[in-house]
């Protein structure tokens, strides 16, 4: 599994948040949830100032890494933060750090659910101060490209 460790700069994301585990017969429908309020509901029209055209999946507030509970946050890079952040959206925090950065080309949920799979298995020094997915926009005749950045020591 091929991925190359990237520094990012701090990046402000508001969305819509929701909590759930890896262990929780319901965190396919968690989160498949809040990325249809999202696209299904209108609200991602509703974010403003958005820093170019990509979608965020944040997993963060991990309770004992990857065994626990977390934060599931689906939304958009800003790039300023609003003075009010209107219900149902929050906003959070991706730090800046190291990351090993995966890229894949494919359908988002299986190609994702796969790529996460492989992550678990892998030797990586995770920080677990907040791991995102990156949703490309979809280009007519192309697989979607998703980019999956893991924060590592």
């Amino acid at each position: 599994m091929e991925y190359d460790i990237v520094t990012l700069e701090e990046k402000k994301v508001i969305g819509l948040e929701g909590r759930t585990s890896n262990q929780d017969p319901r965190m396919q429908e968690v989160i498949g949830g809040l990325w249809q309020q999202l696209y299904g509901q209108g609200c991602y029209g509703q974010i403003q100032d958005k820093s170019n055209d990509r979608a965020i999946g944040l997993y963060s507030d991990y309770e004992n890494q990857d065994a626990g509970l977390y934060s599931i946050t689906v939304g958009c890079e800003v790039k300023a933060v609003p003075d009010v952040i209107a219900e149902p959206f929050v906003l959070k925090v991706i730090p800046a750090g190291r990351y090993a950065r995966f890229e894949i080309y494919g359908d988002e949920v299986e190609a994702v659910g796969q790529l996460w799979g492989e992550i678990w298995k892998l030797p990586l020094k995770r920080t677990f101060t907040g791991d995102f997915e990156e949703y490309y926009p979809v280009e007519e005749g192309r697989e979607p490209k998703i980019c999956v950045y893991i924060a590592v020591r």
